[in-house]
């Protein structure tokens, strides 16, 4: 039996998450799909991060063990094959040892959140950012987000629900930056909490506004209450973009 890594992209709008589900259909559930065409095998995929209804990956990590006697660059072009039509593509496969694994292995996860910041709506993007028509100051934005940079309780940016042990967590970089009429919003931590990023994006958002201040970001985080923070932000522009081995 051997173990292969998986690097992945997908479009999350047509699924409901990465995670196989009953209310619809899973980016995990295509896969182990295509898995069993190519070989027959009934796996499980092991995965870095699970990604919500609508969220995009640019670097997805999973693992899976095979027992088909094959190789790395046979598995990412079957696997490639078997999952048309949908909007996945394995981007690479490499074998690896039993030590590996896709969750637990993982240094650091970085997301990427991308904001059109233009009054006309959006067309070819619609579905892969979140639009934003009235003018946002990316600068105040990224001054803010310097706020939450570090070893916090980010209660304040933790959704119900979320199945974390606690709300600490250590965010290793938060930047805001603008390229032409695009705001990017990037970050990157060993883990994350459930909806911690777009509840950050959704606040930053309100500072972009002029409706709040970098301290009162400051506050907020303090205040370690999920009602003291911004809303949260739409799915559409949040990408996982790398995990780190």
């Amino acid at each position: 039996m051997s173990r292969y890594k998986l690097v992945i992209e997908y479009d999350g709008r047509d699924f409901v998450g990465w995670q196989r589900q009953d209310n619809g259909l899973g980016v995990q559930q295509v896969l182990e799909e295509a898995v069993k065409k190519f070989c027959g095998e009934k796996v499980r995929l092991f995965v870095a991060g699970r990604t919500d209804a609508g969220v995009h990956a640019l670097g997805q990590t999973a693992h899976a063990d095979l027992t088909k006697d094959t190789d790395a660059n046979t598995v990412r072009d079957a696997l490639n094959f078997h999952v048309k039509p949908h909007a996945i593509s394995v981007l690479s496969v490499a074998e690896v040892d039993d030590e590996f694994h896709a969750r637990t292995s993982a240094k650091e996860r970085a997301y990427f959140y991308r904001i059109i910041n233009r009054r006309p709506p959006l067309a070819l993007e619609e579905g892969k950012a979140w639009w934003v028509p009235q003018p946002l100051d990316a600068a105040a934005m990224n001054e803010a987000a310097a706020k939450l940079v570090g070893h916090h309780d980010f209660s304040t940016f933790r959704a119900a629900g979320c199945q974390a042990d606690g709300p600490v967590k250590t965010l290793g970089a938060l930047t805001v930056g603008r390229l032409g009429e695009e705001i990017h919003i990037k970050a990157r931590a060993i883990s994350f909490l459930y909806h911690q990023v777009r509840n950050i994006v959704g606040t930053l958002k309100l500072v972009g506004e002029g409706k709040w201040t970098p301290d009162d970001v400051a506050r907020a985080l303090a205040a370690a209450d999920r009602a003291a923070g911004g809303p949260t932000a739409p799915p559409d522009g949040l990408y996982l973009s790398e995990v780190v081995y």
